[in-house]
Parts: C-alpha cells; sequence; structure tokens
C-alpha cells in the first residue's frame, strides 16, 4: 500500500497492496496547512476499493494514523469506485495544485487512461522505481523466453484492423447433407446435387420420351432414378481414390457429390511419384469397370425397354466420367497422373504441378471452344439440323460450366502447390508472439502495461512457481473498456490451457498444421524443449503467414 504523508510524496507502508491518489496534495507551507483537509482515495484489490475520503482537521497526519484509517476504511463495490474516480479526476482538472516550486505534481499513479489510445497503466508497485515485468515482483518466476523479432502488429490492448477482424479459424463446412461414413470418410451432398439431378432428369426425360413415348409423365420417375444411379457411380469412383489414399495412409476428410461430379479431399499429396500416379488412375479404372459391367449385364436385356434404356445409360456416362477425368490436365485424374510422370522425370514435384496446371487451363479452352463445335458437327450423335435453338444453348451452357471447373481446378491446384511448397518456411519460432507472465490476480491494466514496457503482444497466467496455467486472450483484452481495466483480473480473460495448446518451438510446416488441426483454438503456448515458455502464437498470425505464402513466386 502506499500513502500519501504530510510531504505529499509516495512512501512506501507494505508490498502486498498498492494505493494511488487522483488528487495528491500540495506540500504544506506551514504547520497548520499540513492538517487542512485533504481528501484520500485507495483501491487494495481490483475486485473490492475503497473510497470512503477522509478528512483530518484537528490531528497531524503520521503513519500510525494512516495505518489504523487505513484498516478502518470500509470496503466498497467497483461502481462505486468508478463513480468516486470520475469525481476526483473532475476535481483534479478544476483545482490543478501544484507543489511548492509551481509545477503540477506527478500523477502517473493515477488511472486516467492514456489520451494516446494505448492501454492505462496499471498501479504502480511499492518502492521507490515501479519493477517493468513479473520476475521483479516475484524473482523466482522466470520470465518467458521472448523471440528476437516478433511479427509486426498492434499492440496488446488494440483492436486489430477491421479488414482482418474475421475469425482466424473459422469453423469448417459440413459440406451438405450427410450421406453416411464408409471406411470412416464422411460422404456429404452438396445443395448443387439436386439442381444438376434436376437437369439429368430433364434431359434424360425428354431422350426417353423419343425412345420410350409409352411411359408417359412416368418417364421423369425413370429419369431421376437414373440421375441417382449416376451418382452412386460417382460415388464408386471417389471410393476408389479414397481407399488408396487411406492404403497409401493419407487422411482423407470428406468426399463430396456436387455439381457435375464429385471430390475426394485428401489432406496430404502422396510421397513419391508412383503412389501419385496410381492414386489418380485407380477413378478412372474403377469407372471402366462399371461401363464393362453395365455392359455386360445388357447383353440379355431386351432393347427397347426401361432396363435396357437405364443399363445402356449408365454404360455411356461411366465411359464419358473415366474418358473425361483420364485427359491430361489439373483438376482432373489425368492432369495427376501427367503430374507424376513430370515429377518423375524432373524429380520436382512443383514442375509437375506447373506443367499439368497449365495444360489445364489449355484443356479448358478446347472445352469452351470445342464442345458446341462437336455437338454441331454431328459426331456426338446429332445431326447439325437437330441441334438448333435450346439444344445449342444448353451445349454452350454445359461447355462454359465444364470450362470454368477446369480452369479455376488447374489454378487452385497451383496455389495449392505453392503453398505446400513454402510450407517448410513457416515455422513455430518465427511466427510466436512475445509473452509476458502474470499472476491470476493481476489487474489487466497492470498486465498490459507490463506487456507494452516489454514489447510483448501476449500474457500468460503463471502460477506461484511460474508453471503456465492459462493463456489470456486478445479477443477478449479488446472487448474491455479501458476505464473498468483496473478492476478486471487477467484470470477472468483468460483460456485454461490443456495439451493440445501446448506446442513446440520447433515444429514446422505440415507438423505444425497437424498440431494446430488437432486442437483448434485461438491462440496456443509454444514452449521450448526443456519446457521454458517461448511466448504464444496466434492462428491469425499463421492465416496471415498462409496468405504471404500463397502470394509469394515460385
Amino acid at each position: 500500500m502506499v500513502e500519501s504523508g504530510g510531504s505529499g510524496r509516495p512512501r512506501p507502508d507494505s508490498e502486498e497492496s498498492v494505493e494511488r491518489h487522483a488528487t495528491p496534495a500540495p506540500p504544506p507551507a506551514t504547520p497548520e496547512e499540513t492538517s487542512t483537509t485533504e481528501p484520500e482515495t485507495s483501491s487494495r484489490e481490483p475486485e473490492t476499493s475503497a473510497t470512503e475520503p477522509e478528512t483530518s482537521a484537528t490531528e497531524p497526519e503520521t503513519s500510525a494514523v494512516d495505518e489504523d484509517r487505513s484498516a478502518r476504511e470500509p470496503e466498497k463495490t467497483p461502481a462505486t469506485e468508478e463513480d468516486r474516480s470520475a469525481t476526483e479526476e473532475d476535481r483534479s482538472v478544476t483545482e490543478q495544485p501544484t507543489d511548492g516550486a509551481g509545477q503540477a505534481p506527478d500523477t502517473s499513479g493515477t488511472a486516467t487512461p492514456a489520451p494516446s489510445g494505448r492501454p492505462p497503466a496499471g498501479p504502480p508497485v511499492a518502492g521507490p522505481s515501479a519493477p517493468d515485468s513479473r520476475a521483479d515482483l516475484h524473482p523466482e518466476l522466470p520470465r518467458a523466453h521472448t523471440p528476437a523479432e516478433p511479427p509486426h502488429g498492434p499492440a496488446l490492448g488494440e483492436a486489430p484492423p477491421a479488414a482482418k477482424g474475421r475469425p482466424p479459424r473459422p469453423p469448417e463446412p459440413r459440406g451438405g447433407l450427410l450421406m453416411g461414413r464408409p471406411f470412416g470418410v464422411p460422404v456429404y451432398v452438396a445443395p448443387s446435387w439436386f439442381l444438376v439431378a434436376a437437369l439429368i432428369t430433364w434431359v434424360f426425360g425428354g431422350q426417353l420420351e423419343r425412345v420410350l413415348p409409352e411411359l408417359g409423365a412416368a418417364r421423369y420417375l425413370v429419369s431421376l432414378f437414373f440421375a441417382v444411379a449416376f451418382y452412386a457411380s460417382v460415388l464408386i469412383h471417389e471410393l476408389a481414390h479414397t481407399v488408396a489414399a487411406l492404403r497409401f495412409k493419407l487422411p482423407v476428410r470428406r468426399i463430396q457429390l456436387q455439381f457435375f461430379g464429385g471430390v475426394s479431399e485428401i489432406e496430404k499429396e502422396a510421397e513419391t511419384p508412383g503412389r501419385e500416379f496410381w492414386l489418380a488412375f485407380v477413378g478412372p479404372l474403377l469407372s471402366l469397370v462399371l461401363a464393362g459391367l453395365f455392359y455386360l449385364a445388357l447383353q440379355p436385356v431386351e432393347p427397347g425397354t426401361v432396363p435396357g434404356v437405364l443399363l445402356a445409360g449408365l454404360m455411356i456416362s461411366n465411359l464419358i466420367v473415366a474418358v473425361f477425368n483420364l485427359l491430361p490436365g489439373l483438376p482432373l485424374d489425368g492432369g495427376r497422373m501427367l503430374r507424376a510422370v513430370v515429377w518423375k522425370i524432373t524429380g520436382r514435384p512443383m514442375s509437375g504441378t506447373v506443367a499439368a496446371a497449365w495444360v489445364g487451363r489449355a484443356l479448358a479452352v478446347s472445352v469452351l471452344v470445342g464442345l458446341p463445335l462437336l455437338t454441331q458437327s454431328g459426331v456426338l450423335g446429332d445431326a447439325a439440323e437437330d441441334s438448333v435453338g435450346m439444344d445449342t444453348v444448353m451445349d454452350a451452357l454445359l461447355a462454359a460450366i465444364l470450362a470454368a471447373i477446369i480452369w479455376t481446378g488447374a489454378g487452385n491446384s497451383l496455389r495449392m502447390a505453392r503453398l505446400r511448397e513454402h510450407l517448410p518456411e513457416l515455422r513455430a519460432r518465427n511466427l510466436t508472439r512475445r509473452a509476458v507472465p502474470v499472476e491470476s490476480d493481476t489487474p489487466l491494466s497492470e498486465a498490459l502495461r507490463r506487456a507494452n514496457d516489454a514489447g510483448a503482444r501476449a500474457l500468460v497466467v503463471v502460477d506461484a512457481h511460474g508453471e503456465p496455467l492459462s493463456l489470456v486472450r486478445e479477443a477478449a483484452i479488446v472487448g474491455v473498456p479501458e476505464h473498468r481495466r483496473p478492476w478486471v483480473a487477467v484470470s477472468g480473460l483468460a483460456q485454461e490451457l490443456t495439451d493440445g495448446m501446448r506446442v513446440s518451438a520447433e515444429l514446422a510446416g505440415e507438423d505444425l498444421l497437424d498440431a494446430l488441426r488437432a486442437t483448434p483454438a485461438t491462440e496456443y503456448l509454444v514452449v521450448e524443449e526443456t519446457g521454458e515458455i517461448y511466448g504464444v502464437l496466434s492462428a491469425a498470425d499463421v492465416e496471415r503467414a498462409f496468405v504471404k505464402a500463397m502470394a509469394r513466386p515460385s
């Protein structure tokens, strides 16, 4: 506790609490002035405050009287302390007391927020000089080891730029309607599938009207069954990729059936070009097998019947899927096979990705121009004079959609390959923020003062022995108004540490990603191999590093 004596200068009384004066008394000119009325305010802890001012008109102030008066002061609520602090601040602005030299007294111990917008300084510690870190208050607690050059960003307690206000780790989308978990991998049907299913039902229904006119309106039920059976074949195609990936011990996040096909989201790439080749080839291979099975099933069936039309349609559709996916351009399976071949020749996976991606973009232009021309020429089964009107528009629309999918997929493959190439440069040690250890009962304003003085951007709550207990969340700090920070303890803003929130400072690349993905959080405690605190890793910093890595030229 710091009390004000007759001279108006702070002097230490104990190390357990700190009292501050909003309006220090002017220095005495005569013995009579020493005993004049003097308002006093004191704040002991963030939770409770003593705000009742006391006056003494007849007795001289002594240390013993001050101690006895402090012991008798009733405890008030934090709201009363705020009201009294505001009153005292207004009084200090009006009166402006001066010392004997005519200069304004030092009011650095007040809780008035700094005009620059930085977090307000916390209560000064007892003694002639205020220590700047927790190790000064508790010599037995080690300082947190801090990186030499932390990432640039706003000071701790200041709101980040509005453009970067989105959550660093948004929840991963489910991907649509969950249909099942074959081999432990979730299968989702995207909302766009229902659109393409309706389109297939309409188009195939028009074909059935010419082949089986006696069906009438029932032809659309047969067409809907064909659409479902076709996408079941696509699911088998994707399951072939999934089984191969699991065989090579590559994790598969999910399978999604969507507009014009399906996607198997494999989280890691194959370690060798041979595995990459087979991983891509098994999909078209199984589609060819399905086409052969439908052909064999079609032989004993009488042509011109509903089963015969369905089996013929499924055979042709699976054959088209196999041939289309064997085209040598990313993101198709044939593009991944081409990438594996170039990777094998050059020894660099990035070279294979670049080659297959640019072939994929050329393929997209070819589909955009060539598919309508092939339809008009009658190569795909219709005479030129029959392919006019709405059919021509549908062919052009289909070609545009396919070309856009291929072009976009090729560009995404290039970006992902660039990211994987720069992944080893992303190290936890380089992205870690400086951290300051504080105890759980430390006022937020004092913790921020220590962090800003040390150039730190994170707070780690530790126990009496220096063992980390929790991390103070940056978003929670920003949400506390500055005038409330002296009465808010850091423990109320901290997230308890779990095993997954402790990461090694030596992690880098995909190992770092795997560690963060296993335990989603906004901040992680980074420790040395010896267990010493190195700092705090923010998921937002990792995300920004990813964006820079993707934008960096290869």
